[in-house]
This record gives structure tokens, sequence and C-alpha cells, in this order.
């Protein structure tokens, strides 16, 4: 893969194709888990570990794979993948594995790991694949990441609450106080926060988009003198 190949994985995976503000695929675990930083970087990072791992898996297999099952086989392989992270989570970091519950076992069903499997690694060679997954998790754990930093901020004014389920109880120490003396904002915790905080996301995106497509077009413009005239240059 030449350097240019990586590039446009990873731009499309973080910005042009984001899974979160984009495609607004696997909303149910983006809107419910985004509460807290430790929770979003927490789901974000397990989706990201078994969107590459399958997607590596079916670039290896595809091959072989009869089309008319392909389906059922890229979904029995990350339910496999699921569960050995499930397994892990469950035995290294067990009350953070509590917290987020049944949402890690629904990574099987989140629409954004099958549909990368069979739009992007059904088609493409191991290491591709492997980065699209890659990119397009890290994508997906910056989007919600930053939602969760935003709600718990608003919500109760604090950043990195919940570390001590990662790191034990010795970690508690960092999390920070944004607000001192703050009384929580309800809104900002509860799924109608989430759904305003994701728009707001989605909106400075497309701002920064625009911005970006209008200073290019500045910059690309040129002069046209009028008919029958002369350019500027000439005066």
């Amino acid at each position: 893969m030449t350097f240019e190949e990586i590039k446009d994985i990873f731009l499309n995976g973080l910005w042009k194709q984001n899974t979160g503000v984009v495609q607004l695929l696997g909303l149910c675990p983006l809107l419910a888990i985004s509460n807290s930083v430790v929770n979003s970087l927490s789901l974000g990072l397990a989706t990201t570990l078994v969107m590459t791992l399958s997607g590596s898996g079916v670039a290896a297999i595809r091959d072989v794979i009869p089309n008319e099952a392909r389906i059922p086989v890229y979904v029995l392989l990350i339910a496999v993948l699921v569960t050995i992270v499930q397994f892990l989570m469950n035995a290294y970091v067990h009350p953070l594995y509590l917290v987020l519950g049944i949402f890690i076992p629904l990574i099987v069903t989140n629409c954004i790991v099958l549909a990368r499997a069979e739009s992007f690694a059904s088609k493409n060679g191991i290491r591709a694949s492997a980065l699209d997954g890659i990119a397009m998790g890290l994508g997906l754990t910056a989007v919600i990441t930053i939602l969760g930093g935003i709600r718990e901020i608003f919500g109760h004014g604090t950043l990195l609450s919940g570390i001590d389920l990662v790191f034990g109880e010795a970690s508690k120490s960092l999390v920070i106080t944004v607000v001192p003396d703050y009384h929580g904002f309800l809104l900002a915790v509860l799924p109608p926060g989430a759904f305003i905080a994701l728009g707001m996301l989605i909106a400075g995106r497309n701002w920064l988009n625009l911005r970006a497509e209008r200073k290019l077009k500045g910059e690309n413009a040129t002069i046209v003198p009028a008919s029958g005239g002369c350019s500027p240059a000439m005066h």
C-alpha cells in the first residue's frame, strides 16, 4: 500500500465518512453510553478492536466463502470476536464491564461493524481492511468521546469520572473537576441531551467543511476581464 492510500483510508474514517457524524450508524450505543468520557472511550476502543480484527478476518477468508453465505459467516466471525472482548473485559475490568452491560455484546449487531465488513473488507486485502477498521473505529471513538466529554461537563461538571472502574481506587485522583460546586444539569445526561449534543457536533463538522470549501474556492478564483477590457495586470 502507498502512503496516499493509507492517508485516504484514515481521512475517510476520521472525517469524510465518519460513522458518528456523517454516516450516522450505530446511534444506539453512541447515544446511550456517551454520558461520560470513560464509558465512551472504553466502548469506542472495544468497537475499534472488533472492527480491526473482523475486517482483517473477513479479508482473509473472503475468497473461500460462498457468496450466498457471506453475511452469516461475517456475523459469526464478529460474534466470536465480541465474545472474546467481552470475556477479557469481564476478567480484567469487571466494574467497567458491569457499567457498559448489554452494549458490549450488542457490538455484534452494530451496523458499523457489519457494514464495513461487507462494503470494504470483502473487497480488499488484509492490511487495507485492518487499517480501515482502525480508522473507522477511531473515528467513532473520537465522536463518542467528545460527546461523552460534553455531556459529562454539562451534566456533572467533571471529566474522567469513573476512571477508577478501569484503573482502581487509586486513580480517583485523576478525575478533573471542571466546574467546582456544580449541582448538575439533568438534561445533559438524559437521552435528549445526547441528541442535542450530537446535533451540535454534526453542525460543527458541516460548518468546518463549508468553510474549507469556500476558502479553497476563494484561493482558486481568477479575475476574468470584461469583453474588450484589459486584465488588472496590464495597468
